[in-house]
């Protein structure tokens, strides 16, 4: 297959690739040759292994990527909330040779054992004569990314084209292409929600206006000025753009918010449709190449909470007690399809785990309905066993949050002598909100064993990189 930037700056060159908040913005032609002029410059300094960025949502970051795919070198992304230490061991684990950071990283690149290398630096050079590639293998590893690592040390994910590839075409079947889209990333490229945008740009010939970090004032006045039409976002990142809408409405052109990142609050969902604000909730994960589920938009509003079905070329299940599980019954979420990883790379324990029978096993609980939609309860390493009862901390949030002035809420275990585990809250709210005030309407919507027994008050809650709730850090 011909490279894909190559065939879309040939196809669609004078058409903008990316807009970038501060005015900024490259045609596809534009981003074809800064790439390949970028890819004989990085070539000079890398000779084997992979390549790491390290870098928030930038130009240079995606001219960087890009460039890494002309060089047929797979690009391994780090998380620039990390220590020092953690990407070395990453880098470490991905077999990374080289990397190259954004200039704002400048003291940790010079702290680093591995040759890092500024995007100024690379700029600097001169260019190598070198072959670039003209094709694309979809079988070859194009990028990695590690998971969150909530359940022990964390995992560096493949994705090979063919995975990116069939992603986007999967999306682009269930949600559809139409002549004016503009897709907004405010998610970090290197997470895969942020990524899998620049792949949808590329193969679809569709602009991204690109934020180097959500701001729901530049997201609010990227759609009402700016003509996006699809944001992907979080339930966190939801809230607050709806917040800001306040008695407002979004432009007819706005599309809808594409919602990941786990189960969306009842109450979130509910506040979105009397705003007339389209929510497509999707699932989906690192493993998964980005959105692997989608509710569509027709059923939107009528299987509210629901992830909807499998995109076209995928496949799910639920599996309880290694059986088929029947309709409505809690299980284990079990994937598969072209856009799913091969694997994780050198983990063979972690593979055998996870892909069974050509079944990925996320992890994941949740459930189908009659109709085949999914609803997925929350992640098994979230489960709350109280004495012998399972308790599903997003349900305990969804109640928590349906309280006014509420703004966040966590629910995780603590340990009990009588019960194994009991759960607790933390909570964002107003100042006029009290413990017993929440306890009363929780008692009344749920059962007893799944009351919060404590209630604790914060500023904020810990959030990773794409404002996803991190449950395993609310007690510590």
């Amino acid at each position: 297959m011909e490279h894909w930037l190559t065939k879309r700056a040939y196809l669609t060159p004078d058409n903008i690739a990316i807009e970038f908040s501060n005015g900024e913005a490259l045609t596809f032609a534009q981003l074809y040759e800064r790439a390949r002029e970028l890819a004989s410059k990085i070539y000079t300094v890398h000779s084997n292994g992979h390549i790491a960025m390290l870098s928030n949502n930038s130009i240079d970051m995606v001219v960087a990527f890009w460039a890494c795919t002309y060089l047929n070198v797979p690009v391994v992304f780090l998380n620039t909330r990390l220590t020092t230490r953690e990407w070395e061991v990453q880098c470490e684990d991905a077999d990374v040779k080289t990397i190259i950071c954004d200039d704002q990283y400048r003291e940790s690149a010079q702290s680093l054992t591995l040759p890092a290398y500024l995007f100024s630096d690379i700029h600097a050079f001169q260019s190598a004569e070198c072959t670039l590639t003209t094709d694309i293998d979809l079988d070859l590893i194009c990028s990695m990314m590690f998971t969150s690592g909530t359940t022990g040390r964390a995992k560096p994910v493949i994705h090979t084209y063919h995975n990116h590839w069939s992603s986007a075409v999967a999306s682009a079947l269930n949600l559809g292409l139409m002549p004016n889209d503009k897709w907004l990333a405010c998610l970090p490229l290197f997470h895969i929600g942020g990524l899998s945008i620049l792949f949808k740009s590329v193969i679809y010939g569709m602009p991204i206006y690109l934020l180097k970090r959500f701001d729901e004032e530049k997201v609010h006045e990227a759609i009402m000025k700016h003509n996006v039409t699809v944001v992907s976002v979080v339930a966190m990142t939801c809230s607050r753009l709806l917040k800001r809408l306040a008695d407002g409405y979004y432009p007819s052109s706005f599309r809808c918010m594409l919602l990941g990142g786990g189960p969306a609050p009842k109450p979130l969902l509910e506040k979105a449709k009397e705003k007339y604000v389209p929510i497509v909730q999707t699932y989906g994960m690192t493993e998964t190449c980005s959105q692997i589920v989608t509710l569509n938009e027709a059923d939107a509003l009528r299987k509210l909470g629901s992830a909807g079905k499998p995109l076209f070329s995928a496949s799910l299940q639920i599996q309880a007690d290694n059986t088929t599980a029947e309709p409505n019954q809690v299980g284990e979420i079990v994937v598969k399809g072209p856009m799913v990883t091969p694997g994780y790379y050198h983990r063979e324990t972690a593979n055998k785990e996870a892909f069974r029978d050509g079944w990925f096993h996320t992890g994941d609980l949740g459930y189908l309905d009659e109709e085949g939609f999914l609803f997925v309860v929350d992640r098994r390493s979230d489960l709350i066993i109280s004495g012998g009862e399972n308790i599903y901390p997003a349900e305990v949030e969804e109640v928590l949050l349906s309280f006014e002035g509420v703004q966040e809420a966590g629910v995780t275990a603590i340990e009990d002598s009588k019960w194994g585990q009991v759960p607790v809250a933390y909570v964002v709210a107003n100042e006029d909100v009290t413990a017993e005030q929440l306890l009363v309407h929780c008692r009344a919507r749920l059962a007893s064993f799944k009351v919060p027994k404590q209630i604790y008050f914060r500023n904020h809650l810990p959030r990773n990189a794409t404002k996803k709730l991190q449950r395993h850090l609310l007690n510590s």
